[in-house]
């Protein structure tokens, strides 16, 4: 039996299905968060982020925008925008029990502005998570009249065997 221990939690994986043995919910989700978040690598930028729900596939949370998510106009960085995605979809596949994987594709549409204090919710969810690849979509929206100002997603490869990993 493979076992991928993150932080405090873990997610087993057998063998023969390459997929969890358990679908995990919000406190995964919570602990996942606070595990990237607490490094002191690129993730760390995420440490603004507030979980609020999920598991079962889907992580929710939020933030507020602060001086130093801006980019030179004032408004919430297309860069910071890319991580949450990248970041909080993963966040929602493993909570349905999956591999974290590798990032395969990832695509963001930046539809209006956020600025400075207005409070954003991230809503992820796992479209699909076959045996080799994950499609997962992420919706940030302003909280006070529930604008979208960005959509996005990725696609992973999640099946890892490591004879066959060519890297």
């Amino acid at each position: 039996m493979l076992t991928f221990v993150i932080s405090s939690c873990s997610v087993q994986e057998s063998k023969s299905t390459g997929m969890a043995a358990k679908k995990l919910g919000m406190d995964f989700v919570k602990q996942m968060s606070e595990y990237a978040s607490g490094s002191n690598g690129f993730d760390r930028v995420l440490r603004m982020i507030k979980i609020t729900g999920g598991g079962d596939g889907r992580a929710i949370g939020e933030f507020t925008v602060a001086s130093e998510h801006l980019n030179r106009q004032g408004t919430l960085h297309g860069g910071l925008t890319a991580t949450i995605v990248d970041n909080c979809t993963t966040y929602a596949l493993m909570s349905k029990g999956s591999h974290p994987g590798v990032t395969a594709n990832l695509n963001v549409s930046y539809i209006a502005a956020a600025k400075p204090g207005e409070i954003i919710e991230i809503d992820c969810h796992t479209v699909r998570a076959g045996k080799k690849m994950a499609y997962l979509d992420c919706i940030l929206r302003r909280k006070s009249d529930g604008k979208i100002i960005a959509k996005g997603g990725q696609v992973k490869y999640i099946q890892f065997d490591k004879e066959k990993l060519d890297f």
